[in-house]
């Protein structure tokens, strides 16, 4: 029984690890409030991420199918990303995660609080 659970949940794990990363929720929660968005709209709104990291969580959320890119042939060339339907159907419960953790920041706080002074 044991060894199904595993295998049930290692490719959730997998997909999960993909966009639970520090910068990638940010990303989707930004694209979902803003609506599409230029990369140097996206690196304005994530404060302390780099360029670099903002490159690489937006190419994995791409190959996921989570984000669009599209680019426009124009000099210098436009890009925009955006929520594709994958991405939206993902919303719904990251927003149910974030207001859990909302909901409990004070109670979790004073946990951590409670653990770094021992």
């Amino acid at each position: 029984m044991e060894n199904n659970f595993e295998e049930a949940i290692c490719p959730a794990c997998s997909i999960i690890d993909r966009f639970g990363d520090k910068w990638s929720l940010r990303i989707l929660v930004l694209l979902h409030t803003n609506g599409t968005m230029r990369f140097n709209e996206i690196f304005k709104s994530t404060p302390n991420i780099s360029q670099r990291m903002l490159s690489v969580a937006l190419k994995s959320l791409e190959a996921d199918k989570l984000v669009s890119r599209k680019v426009y042939p124009e000099i210098p060339p436009r890009v925009e990303y955006a929520l594709t339907p994958l991405g939206m159907s993902l919303i719904p419960p990251l927003e149910g995660v974030i207001q859990w953790a909302i909901s409990n920041a004070d109670e979790i706080i004073e946990h951590r609080n409670g653990l770094n002074k021992k």
